[in-house]
């Protein structure tokens, strides 16, 4: 496969594991009132885990693994799979979903400072833009909800969700090496694994075990959904299109899954499409454009 088409497939991948985590958003505050944030990440990532499973001997690599690979991809697992969805889940037990929302537009931004930071990443005035517009498009959309009125506690619930997007963040410059060496889909089963056992002991530690969900059918199908299309398959294109692309650019997509949601929302339920969503999301797939490189001269490189 040529390199431009790789690249093409790459960026899709991106969107498409985008988009499926804004329904995510979704079925997760369909369901977090009715089970803890810890068990619910922890039978998301044991369904999730579960879908890896039978095809983990494929995905096998030929090459012997060290004691170090083996912790490195645990420690991603733990940050990844463990703190971040903990952090959203606990977020969104706190805060609205516009209010999550603008906390978890900002991966986009946090990647790119950690990524310079470590020499991951080059800083420059067009992902700098790229970012900035990204996170522009959310609060222009989600600003005035999220924000309109003070509530009681809510602090909390912005830090557990930056708190998780920065460790989102570490993942998403740290793991490369791991995903070039080792493989994408490997990488992300195993680490998921870890993460699945790391948020066992969590609710251990806190609470003497995951709670059993307490949950009527659409419950369920909410659970399922979220371990196996918004769980296994998501996060396999996240990190497939994380292999290909710098760090910055896969996450910006994460962007576009608050918007989307919304749009389709006008679309298939009725709800009204304002001039304010139009222009959001206008101002994300330009931060998108820009950051792919089809916008200002030449292409995001690795």
């Amino acid at each position: 496969m040529d390199d431009t088409k790789r690249t093409l497939l790459a960026h899709a991948a991106a969107a498409t594991a985008a988009l499926s985590a804004g329904t995510a958003v979704v079925a997760t505050r369909f369901v977090v009132g009715d089970v803890d944030p810890i068990s619910l990440a922890f039978w998301r990532y044991l369904i999730g885990s579960a879908c890896f499973l039978p095809v983990l001997p494929m995905l096998w690599p030929s090459h012997r693994l060290s004691v170090r690979d083996v912790g490195t991809i645990a420690i991603l697992g733990l940050l990844f799979f463990c703190l971040f969805t903990w952090g959203f889940n606990a977020a969104l037990d706190v805060i609205p979903a516009a209010r999550g929302a603008v906390g978890l537009a900002t991966v986009p931004i946090q990647t790119l400072i950690v990524a310079a930071l470590f020499g991951r990443e080059a800083m420059s005035r067009r992902k700098i833009g790229a970012v900035a517009l990204a996170f522009a498009g959310v609060a222009v959309v989600f600003g005035p909800s999220a924000f309109g009125e003070a509530q009681a506690g809510a602090w909390r619930g912005d830090v557990y969700m930056l708190a998780g997007v920065f460790c989102a963040a570490l993942y998403s410059v740290f793991s490369r090496s791991s995903l070039r060496a080792h493989g994408p889909l490997f990488v992300t089963a195993l680490a998921m694994m870890f993460g699945a056992a790391a948020l066992l002991a969590l609710s251990l530690f806190t609470s003497g075990g995951p709670d059993w969900p307490a949950l009527d059918p659409s419950g369920w199908a909410a659970l399922v959904f979220l371990g196996t299309f918004a769980g296994a398959v998501q996060f396999a294109l996240f990190t497939w299109a994380l292999r290909w692309l710098p760090p910055s650019t896969a996450v910006i997509y994460i962007a576009l899954n608050p918007i989307t949601a919304v749009v389709l929302g006008g679309f298939l339920l009725g709800e009204a499409i304002t001039p304010l969503l139009l222009l959001g999301l206008a101002l994300v797939m330009s931060g998108i454009a820009l950051s792919s490189g089809m916008l200002g001269r030449g292409r995001a490189s690795s």
